[in-house]
């Protein structure tokens, strides 16, 4: 297909096909003469990637290219790939290692990790967030401890091993990756609202809150 026709199949403006071209997101296409080049279904999955980082999961353009390199590099194992785009899409924390309580929060949370036998590198980012949630439970006066977050680590395995299987384990590596960046920013949307209304709904409930 000409580039006009990736445009239209992708729903990207040809001004920003080139753009993401000139930056090494996406290759450019099969060279057929001196004005015209040729590009083909991979093209378009790769804007859908590229469209996935930078609408859903906000990413700058340097962690966009970040993602690519890890997704155009067969040397890497797909955990490897995925484990790419999640770091990317974990926001920034300030971990002061000087700090006690954040030391006692971050060991929390390693012992939580541990506790339920999951593989998590020992510099995920994760392992941050998750003790400035800790932190930031024990400031508002409602200490976190690891039985206190399990019920809520139970869900989240069961969810993402849902999601996870959703990933064709030999499909097109960037379809993978839009799938976790949809799955956690999108549907991570989605089960905080979900969460909310059975909230309000066990609340009626438990408060025995009239039907009206």
């Amino acid at each position: 297909m000409r580039i006009s026709q990736l445009s239209a199949a992708s729903g990207v403006p040809i001004p920003t096909i080139k753009y993401y071209m000139r930056e090494g997101l996406l290759p450019a296409g099969e060279q057929t003469s001196a004005t015209r080049a040729e590009y083909g279904e991979s093209h378009v999955r790769r804007l859908r990637l590229i469209r996935a980082l930078l609408e859903v999961g906000r990413l700058p353009i340097a962690s966009i290219r970040q993602v690519i390199a890890a997704v155009d590099d067969e040397s890497l194992s797909m955990h490897e790939v995925l484990g790419t785009a999640h770091y990317a899409l974990a926001p920034a924390v300030e971990s002061p290692t000087g700090d006690e309580d954040w030391r006692r929060a971050r060991a929390e949370a390693d012992d939580l990790i541990t506790g339920l036998g999951w593989r998590i590198h020992p510099d995920a980012p994760t392992r941050d967030e998750l003790a400035q949630v800790i932190l930031t439970l024990d400031r508002l006066g409602m200490p976190a401890t690891g039985e206190s977050l399990r019920p809520y680590a139970r869900t989240a395995v069961d969810l993402v091993e849902h999601e996870i299987g959703t990933i064709p384990p030999r499909g097109p590596r960037e379809a993978a990756v839009e799938a976790l960046v949809v799955g956690t920013v999108v549907h991570g949307r989605a089960l905080d609202v979900l969460r909310r209304l059975a909230h309000e709904s066990a609340s009626a409930r438990f408060f025995d809150v009239s039907e009206g």
